[in-house]
C-alpha cells in the first residue's frame, strides 16, 4: 500500500474489513468476501490487481474471473512454498512445482505449497498473458507478525550468551518486505508478465546475526550449540530457533534458502542491507500476533527461561 501511494497511484482495497479496518484513510475500500461476495467489484475498472491473499485455487480462480474483463494485469502474491520440500539447491521459475495429491483438498495448513501453485495456474489461465506470479521467500521488516526475523534482532538487544545453531556457516535468504513491494508495484506499472523468485542472495547464519548485532549496543555472545544437540533437547525447528532448518538431519529442505533469484534481480529487484531492516524492525513497537492464516499459533522464538536451561546443559555437555 504504502509503496503504490508512494509512486502516486490511486489505490482501492477490497477486504472483509476485519483485520485493522482503520489503517490507510486516504484510500477508497470496498467491503466484501472473496469466496462468497464479490459484488463490491462489480460495474468498476482498473488497471491492475495484487492478489496478496490467495490461498486456495477456487476462490482465486473466482476472483480473478469477476476482474477479467475489467482490470489489464493482475498480480498474484505467491510463495516459495510452491516447491514443498525443495530438496534441490539453485532452484528456478522453470523448474517443476510440487502437486496436491488429494485434489479435492483445500486444506491451507496441510497444503500451504501446493495449493499456492495452483492458485498461480488458476490466475494464468484467467488472465493469459496479462499476469504476473511473484514468490516471495522469507519477508521481514516491520509489522512482521510471525517474529522470525525479529526474534534475533530483539534477542541480540538483550545481550548475553545467544544461543544459536550450529554451523554458522548455514544459509539464510531474506527480504525485506518493502523492498519486495516496491518491485511488485513497479512491475505491475511495467504489465510484467510471468513468474518471478522474489528473495533476497542466500547469506550464512552467522552473516545474519552479524547485521542484527550491528543494530545494538550491548554485547551478546554466540553460543553455537550443534544440531543433535538440539533436536535431542526436543527443540523444534524453524519455531523455536526460528529460521533454523535443521538440514543434516534430513536434505529435503536443504535447497530452501538457496534459491536462484538472477532472474528476478536482472528485471530489477535490489535489496538494502539487512542491518537497516533489523534496526527498524529494533525499534518499532510490533509484537507477534502469532496469527497465521486466520489460526493462532504460538510466536516463533525461545522465552528466556527455556534458552537459559539449553544454554546451561550445552556448556555442562561441551
Amino acid at each position: 500500500m504504502e509503496a503504490a501511494l508512494a509512486r502516486g497511484h490511486v489505490v482501492t482495497i477490497f477486504n472483509r474489513g476485519q483485520t485493522n479496518p482503520g489503517l490507510f484513510p486516504e484510500v477508497e475500500r470496498l467491503r466484501g468476501d472473496r469466496d462468497s461476495d464479490l459484488s463490491g467489484l462489480a460495474g468498476r475498472e482498473w488497471d491492475a490487481v495484487i492478489d496478496t491473499s490467495g490461498y486456495v485455487p477456487r476462490v482465486v480462480r473466482t476472483s480473478a474471473e469477476a476482474l477479467a474483463d475489467n482490470v489489464r494485469h493482475y498480480t498474484f502474491i505467491s510463495s516459495l512454498s510452491v516447491f514443498s520440500p525443495p530438496s534441490k539447491h539453485g532452484l528456478t521459475e522453470s523448474d517443476a512445482v510440487t502437486t496436491l495429491t488429494d485434489k479435492t483438498s483445500e486444506d491451507v495448513q496441510a497444503s500451504y505449497g501446493p495449493l499456492k501453485a495452483l492458485c498461480e495456474r488458476a490466475v494464468e489461465e484467467v488472465f493469459p498473458r496479462r499476469s504476473l506470479n511473484l514468490r516471495p521467500g522469507i519477508l521481514v521488516g516491520p509489522h512482521d507478525p510471525t517474529n522470525r526475523f525479529a526474534y534475533w534482532v530483539r534477542r541480540l538487544a538483550r545481550g548475553g550468551d545467544v544461543l544459536a545453531p550450529s554451523p554458522p556457516e548455514q544459509p539464510v535468504q531474506l527480504i525485506d518486505v518493502r523492498d519486495f513491494a516496491a518491485r511488485n508495484v513497479r512491475m505491475a506499472e511495467l504489465r510484467q508478465t510471468g513468474t518471478f523468485h522474489a528473495t533476497g542472495e542466500p547469506i550464512s547464519f552467522a552473516q545474519m546475526l552479524d547485521e542484527c548485532d550491528a543494530t545494538v549496543d550491548r554485547e551478546a555472545r554466540r553460543v553455537w550449540a550443534d544440531e543433535d544437540f538440539l533436536l535431542e533437547q526436543g527443540i523444534e525447528p524453524f519455531a523455536d530457533l526460528p529460521l533454523w532448518l535443521a538440514t543434516g538431519q534430513s536434505e529435503e529442505w536443504s535447497g530452501f534458502f538457496l534459491i536462484d533469484v538472477s532472474k528476478a534481480v536482472a528485471h530489477g529487484l535490489s535489496f538494502r542491507p539487512l542491518c537497516k531492516t533489523a534496526r527498524d524492525v529494533l525499534v518499532s513497537a510490533d509484537e507477534p500476533t502469532g496469527v497465521k492464516f486466520g489460526v493462532e499459533i504460538p510466536p516463533e522464538g525461545l522465552d528466556q527461561r527455556r534458552e537459559d536451561e539449553l544454554l546451561e546443559a550445552w556448556k555442562a555437555r561441551a
